[in-house]
């Protein structure tokens, strides 16, 4: 499988290109990404699988290899968020979760509105309580 570099990624858009070791560059679509993944950060080391689409290399099941570290941990600890702003963002995220749930409740899955806000939500907190 080719490696390379992501290039660039917008995540609202929901693609970006990777730079290629051999050369040349790849477009990447969001389906591409690993499960659970909603963006790749410029400079991350990837391997991809590579298909011809309609307007050259298109990747396919993009795997991060080496995530660049852009902000030490004692930096990301000095910028953690208030306790009291904490308690805002966790109260909406029981709010959100409340919806999931009564979805499930009802043996379906949550429609992508209310999926995708909460899934971001919960990798926020994931992400504030590691450090």
């Amino acid at each position: 499988m080719p490696t390379g570099k992501v290039k660039w990624y917008d995540a609202d858009k929901g693609f970006g290109f990777l730079s290629k070791d051999e050369g040349g560059d790849v477009y990447v679509r969001a389906e591409a990404l690993p499960a659970g993944t909603t963006s790749l950060k410029s400079g991350a080391r990837v391997e991809f699988g590579v298909a011809q689409g309609q307007r050259g290399d298109q990747a396919l099941q993009v795997r991060v290899l080496d995530a660049p570290t852009s902000v030490s941990r004692s930096q990301a600890k000095a910028r953690r968020k208030q306790p009291e702003d904490m308690v805002v963002i966790v109260e909406d995220l029981i709010t959100l979760l409340d919806g999931i749930e009564e979805a499930y409740r009802h043996g379906r899955h949550p429609d992508a509105k209310a999926a995708q806000p909460t899934a971001a939500l919960l990798r926020a907190l994931a992400d504030e309580l590691s450090l």
